[in-house]
């Protein structure tokens, strides 16, 4: 991972709270939930079975939607 991804991270981490207590940052982002870039800019389809507790999903109709920024930039910027 490059020093401005790195960088980046860090700063979406110091401006959020996150229930998981951002084990996908403690697992060097290999632990990361399941979604799918679906060409939304700021979300990704969720795919991850605990989509409904997640304090960063958002329902719509059938489908599960991850507002996370931090999985948002690892996803659009980092293709994980």
């Amino acid at each position: 991972m490059k020093e401005e991804d790195r960088e980046k991270i860090e700063e979406l981490i110091g401006q959020l709270s996150c229930t998981k207590n951002f084990k996908c940052a403690a697992s060097g982002f290999e632990n990361l939930c399941k979604a799918k870039d679906i060409g939304i800019d700021t979300h990704l389809l969720c795919q991850d079975n605990s989509s409904f507790w997640c304090m960063f999903s958002l329902k719509f109709d059938q489908e599960y939607f991850c507002s996370c920024p931090i999985r948002v930039y690892l996803a659009k910027q980092l293709g994980k």
